[in-house]
């Protein structure tokens, strides 16, 4: 049995190789919305305004003059509308940004336009935020946009966004001017530092200022203080400053220079410890997807001894269970994944009592042949498929709920998805050893994997334990489809690419030992991505395989082997 395993490894090392596929800036969320969006919010604060009557005519006087200013006189007239203080200027200078200020030809009124897919214009009015409907392109003209108005604008958005009540958007601006501390932001910063309440804010904006002094100052105490400030910040922009002083070879103050190579090595070592973690977290991620693909095979492997070259497809069909769950309900796709895990451990459990009750029962007692016909109906399954939903990768949407990431610092961040799913697989584990010691399907399961022979005279019809053990595995093998389609495409291939680590699972951890399972699956996903960065993907795999071949020299029952007369 232990030859045909590592032949059945060897020949799927060939055919595929496994692996999970495993931040922009922060901007401030109000600057990134669409036009009409921007408008609405703002709409009732244009109607309450409190900048005066002579002020908003003004206001009005000067968004005339952007209609008519050349574009190198237009800069001019935004720095006249920022002074204004407006609760329009902000959605004003987005939209410009983005391309989508418009005025009608005919009366000079400032339009915003979201382009459609279908090439219609729809237009709303600036002031009130009226939604005008489709607008022909003849009636209205583009208000121009350059870099150099876009410099202005992002440095304007940021400023503006100092004074937003929202705590997050502060924070957001500040850390998008660490990159550009211009003089004009340095004094907008200085403001609004007398001003600032909020504790973490009020660090970042010390942070600020602690650059530009590094930068510009001449005195030896104050760049001494800035470095004290930014040593241990973990801000891409701050390293590089640093750096640079580091590097610049005209920097005659030796004992600045100095202490910056201090702040750089501390901050260069806490990256390393965050690079450390993230890397944790990823073979955490990977060792997750392991166990839920391999539990249901440890299962099958342990109680009927059968090498289920097919167990990836199961997989396979729990991913395409979760697309075709989204295609019936296109308008509930936040629910669809709580109807796909049922609906995949459904559909790929009746597809695995199935295949034991019409191909595997009849080659008991016979590996070589079991393997031989588990392999054929994968390449079956693969090609019905194929035919059915096309060779080509499906897109399954992730949930809001699972979308996004976590940002625990500048330099560490842990996507929801793969939170989640660890999570979900712990779930599975915890509810399938209930299922093994609290059940009488358990207590069956137990009996069969422990003698087959003594359980048959003891009365337990160890035909419909098999049909039954065949389609949990299965069962759970189509529940990790339903985690693997969060994270990757759907497509034939992708039960492939982890069956031959499911099988490495099963055996490092002991056949039939779903504590060994656990074990061996986190351990073997963290050894993976702690040797990825230093020899890649494929050479990791190699690395782990061959230490498995190794280690089975030793203790071929694996890590934690069944006891008994009958394990021997």
């Amino acid at each position: 049995m232990k030859q045909i395993m590592a032949a059945s490894c060897l020949l799927l090392l060939l055919l595929s190789s496994g692996g999970v596929i495993a931040n922009p800036a922060s901007v401030p969320s109000q600057l990134t919305q669409p036009s009409q969006t921007i408008l609405a919010q703002s709409e009732p604060q244009t109607v309450q305004s409190s900048t005066g009557n002579s002020e908003k005519g003004r206001f009005a006087e000067l968004l005339q003059q952007l209609t008519k200013a050349k574009l190198s006189k237009v800069v001019k007239v935004l720095e006249q509308l920022e002074a204004t203080g407006d609760t329009l200027v902000r959605p004003l200078f987005q939209i410009l940004l983005d391309g989508a200020l418009y005025y009608q030809r005919d009366n000079l009124r400032l339009l915003a336009v979201d382009k459609q897919g279908d090439g219609r214009l729809l237009a709303s009015d600036l002031l009130s935020g009226a939604a005008l409907g489709s607008v022909p392109k003849k009636t209205i003209k583009k208000i121009r946009v350059n870099n150099r108005l876009r410099v202005y604008l992002r440095g304007a958005l940021s400023r503006l966004a100092l004074t937003d009540a929202d705590v997050a958007v502060r924070e957001a601006a500040v850390l998008s001017m660490l990159n550009k501390l211009s003089p004009a932001n340095v004094e907008t910063l200085e403001t609004a530092a007398t001003t600032e309440a909020d504790e973490g804010v009020q660090v970042l904006l010390k942070l600020a200022l602690a650059m530009n002094t590094l930068s510009e100052s001449s005195l030896r105490n104050e760049r001494l203080a800035a470095i004290a400030v930014m040593q241990g910040r973990l801000e891409s922009s701050v390293r590089n400053q640093l750096q640079a002083l580091v590097d610049n070879t005209g920097e005659g103050d030796l004992v600045v220079k100095t202490a910056a190579e201090k702040a750089l090595k501390t901050i260069d070592g806490k990256v390393t410890a965050f690079g450390y973690l993230e890397q944790l977290f990823f073979g955490l991620s990977l060792g997750s997807v392991l166990l839920l693909a391999a539990i249901g095979l440890a299962i099958t492997f342990g109680v009927m001894g059968v090498i289920n070259m097919a167990h990836g497809e199961m997989i396979m069909i729990g991913a395409y269970a979760t697309f075709v769950v989204q295609q019936l309900m296109p308008n509930f796709l936040e629910y669809s994944i709580w109807v796909a895990i049922p609906a995949a451990f459904l559909t790929a459990g009746l597809v695995g009592v199935l295949i034991e009750r019409c191909v595997i029962r009849h080659l008991h007692g016979r590996p070589l042949e079991t393997l031989l016909a588990t392999f054929g109906i994968s390449l079956i399954l693969q090609q019905a498929v194929r035919t059915i939903f096309s060779p080509l990768n499906q897109t399954v949407v992730t949930p809001e709920w699972m979308s996004g990431s976590m940002e625990i610092n500048a330099v560490l961040s842990v996507t929801y998805s793969r939170i989640y799913i660890f999570i979900f697989a712990l779930i599975v584990f915890a509810a399938l050893q209930l299922i093994i010691k609290k059940t009488s399907l358990g207590l069956n399961v137990r009996a069969v994997s422990q003698n087959r022979n003594m359980a048959k005279s003891m009365g337990i019809r160890t035909d419909r334990v098999d049909a039954l053990t065949f389609g949990l595995g299965s069962g759970i093998a189509g529940i990790a489809g339903v985690a693997l389609s969060q994270i990757t495409n759907v497509g034939p291939n992708l039960g492939q690419a982890y069956i031959i680590d499911s099988f490495m699972v099963v055996v490092f951890g002991g056949v039939g030992n779903l504590l060994g399972t656990l074990f061996a699956g986190f351990s073997l996903g963290i050894a993976n991505k702690f040797l990825e960065p230093a020899t890649g993907a494929v050479l990791a795999n190699i690395i782990v395989l061959v230490f498995i071949i190794l280690f089975m020299q030793k203790k071929p029952k694996g890590l934690f082997p069944q006891k008994g007369r009958a394990a021997e």
